[in-house]
């Protein structure tokens, strides 16, 4: 009967992912997953717009949260290491018709899911008022960073289980499911935060509140997914119990996402400590909004391409080249394309976006410069998170682990230190050597790593009978 099941999804998945025409194929798949990965964002945005408008306090919270970001960040680093490794090895799987294997790939990655929720839970809930100090928090900004990561540690599996998880309903084709998994969480978000926030007048608490209440929301919703009848892939216990082969092949895959990811908190110390040292809090603030805004510019676009990468699995498993390389042109046309959209707005209109966080004037005159320095190399970076998620749904992760350390940690981090000491040299601003840190790092993370895929991935596909 398993069998049977098996065979008409494997027929039904071949149907969809191997042989529907290309184009509206990736934009099914993809605009729901850049929308899940936009709204998904909403949780942690949502709350910095609701605390930054708090009468009287609003600066001071909104720092506080700032320095809490690098932390929640590493939480969503570790569900990346698992969902975005486990995922794209079960597709390939499933491309070959062995669902038996995905199965197990995606029972041992619920597993590690729930083994490091409640790691990460302790390790913070142990350290978190050293680990702030060093993220960049003040004395007089601690108190609200505390507050909010106390309540938000608590909700640690919810967040884990339901990012590590939605790639796997992403990669089985129901990508409108998995955009329903986000938009759910953060529909309630959005509805929870000014009731606790205002309506309960618990500022910080309140928005940490919220937060878990509506990521347990999409943890059941996930859950329920996964036990029904429309899930070709099933939980079953068996397939629980951790096996090193298969745990092997995850965490190879998973540690460029992973490191992708993570490197992030490590920029954000040097960022925020940087811009605790060049320019106090109001800086750590306008550091906040940054980091927002290139998440809100970001999430998408990797969304996108992360929604085609099934297609890129899949049709790699089945041997399909010709279908991969045209969904890579899909993939590199739309990033590049939405990159210069967002960078001519944030140079045309940067106001706008500072205004979204902030009802500080002085905050919001103080912020334009930096915003548009911060940005300006976004434009490049379409190139690059096409080619990375390809580099991912192709296999290949030792280069997709290098991209992944060469924008963050051989680039960028030693820039954010340099920089400013150049300038400081130079009689500049040792503030705005930081924030030109961004756009250089970008710059020659992207061209590398674009230059990379064509000389050696597209070449090879090109050049490998189907």
């Amino acid at each position: 009967m398993q069998t049977n099941k098996h065979e008409a999804a494997a027929a039904s998945v071949d149907q969809r992912l191997g042989t529907a025409p290309l184009v509206p194929l990736i934009f099914s798949l993809a605009l729901p997953t850049a929308l899940a990965q936009l709204v998904n964002m909403l949780y942690n945005i949502v709350d910095r717009i609701y605390v930054g408008h708090i009468p009287g306090t609003g600066s001071l919270a909104l720092a506080g949260l700032g320095v809490t970001y690098p932390i929640i960040v590493l939480i969503t680093a570790f569900s990346n290491l698992i969902g975005m490794g486990g995922a794209p090895r079960a597709s390939v799987a499933m491309g070959r018709g062995d669902y038996k294997t995905a199965e197990k790939i995606l029972g041992n990655c619920i597993t590690l899911l729930i083994v490091l929720s409640a790691a990460l839970s302790v390790l913070f809930t142990m350290y978190g008022e050293p680990v702030l100090r060093a993220f960049g928090a003040s004395e007089n900004t601690l108190p609200y960073a505390m507050a909010y990561l106390r309540i938000y540690l608590l909700g640690t599996v919810f967040v884990q289980f339901t990012l590590g998880m939605t790639p796997f309903i992403t990669n089985q084709g129901f990508a409108k499911t998995s955009m329903a998994t986000t938009c759910i969480g953060a529909v309630c978000n959005i509805i929870l935060d000014p009731i606790f926030i205002y309506g309960f007048n618990m500022g910080v608490e309140g928005a940490a509140i919220a937060t878990i209440l509506s990521q347990a929301v999409s943890a059941v919703w996930v859950l329920v997914f996964f036990t029904g009848k429309r899930s070709v892939l099933r939980i079953r216990k068996a397939n629980l119990i951790p096996a090193g082969k298969t745990l092997a092949l995850v965490l190879s895959l998973g540690v460029s996402p992973f490191l992708m990811t993570a490197t992030e908190c490590v920029i954000q110390l040097a960022f925020n400590t940087g811009a605790a040292t060049y320019g106090g809090d109001s800086a750590v603030a306008i550091m906040s909004i940054l980091f927002s805004v290139a998440q809100i510019a970001n999430l998408p676009v990797q969304g996108f391409c992360q929604g085609a990468q099934p297609v890129v699995g899949f049709n790699f498993g089945a041997r399909k080249l010709e279908r991969v390389r045209q969904a890579f042109k899909v993939m590199l046309a739309v990033s590049m394309g939405v990159t210069t959209l967002v960078v001519g707005a944030v140079e045309l209109a940067p106001q706008l976006f500072l205004g979204l966080f902030s009802s500080d004037a002085a905050l919001i005159e103080l912020g334009t410069a930096p915003l548009r320095i911060y940005m300006l190399g976004f434009f490049f970076m379409g190139a690059q998170l096409a080619c990375q998620q390809t580099f991912l749904g192709l296999g290949e992760a030792k280069i997709s682990m290098f991209i992944a350390l060469l924008r963050k940690v051989i680039l960028l981090l030693p820039l954010s230190l340099i920089i400013p000491r150049v300038f400081g040299a130079l009689g500049l601003s040792q503030l705005l050597g930081l924030y030109v840190a961004e756009p250089v790092s970008d710059i020659v993370s992207a061209s590398t790593c674009t230059i990379l895929f064509f000389a050696i991935e597209w070449k090879k596909l090109r050049t490998t009978t189907t």
